[in-house]
């Protein structure tokens, strides 16, 4: 069972420039967090954009849902910014893709090396390969349906809807 991951940017891939102290993107990382959590697992890795959710229009969302009914797999994983990860959620699930469809991100990026990307990327890959068809979101060991999640900006952490 092949696992296609979509790259959209996000916290996940930041880095941080020491000069100007701001945060950019250069390359995902993912390829080296799989290697370093020792995965064994068959996974295709697609970049689609390298951005911050913040910045993230419609038409992005669009080409995301697009890209994941043309899909030749049936798990998916997208890497994305937590701060609208639930926005791409609900479209992606307005378009009813008959597949198991797991987004998941990080709140500190991998590059600074106390991330929780790593966990969260693992809970993912997990949970992609044992929840059936649906749109979840996988964050702090946790899975979510899509329409039953927010994130709470006051703990930085990924609940049920009160």
């Amino acid at each position: 069972m092949a696992i296609r991951i979509f790259i959209t940017g996000g916290t996940f891939d930041k880095e941080y420039d020491e000069i100007t102290g701001q945060l950019f993107f250069k390359e995902t990382h993912l390829p080296e967090m799989l290697k370093l959590g020792r995965s064994k697992l068959n996974v295709d890795i697609r970049t689609l954009m390298m951005i911050d959710s913040l910045q993230m229009t419609p038409t992005d969302r669009e080409l995301i849902a697009e890209q994941c009914i043309r899909c030749e797999h049936n798990r998916i994983i997208i890497t994305h910014g937590t701060d609208t990860m639930v926005e791409t959620a609900a479209v992606l699930a307005g378009k009813n893709i008959n597949k198991t469809i797991v987004i998941t991100g990080a709140m500190i990026p991998y590059k600074f090396g106390s991330s929780d990307g790593l966990f969260n990327l693992g809970s993912a890959m997990a949970f992609v390969q044992t929840l059936p068809k649906g749109v979840y979101v996988a964050m702090n060991g946790r899975w979510f349906n899509w329409n039953n999640v927010w994130k709470n900006r006051q703990t930085g952490i990924f609940e049920e809807l009160p």
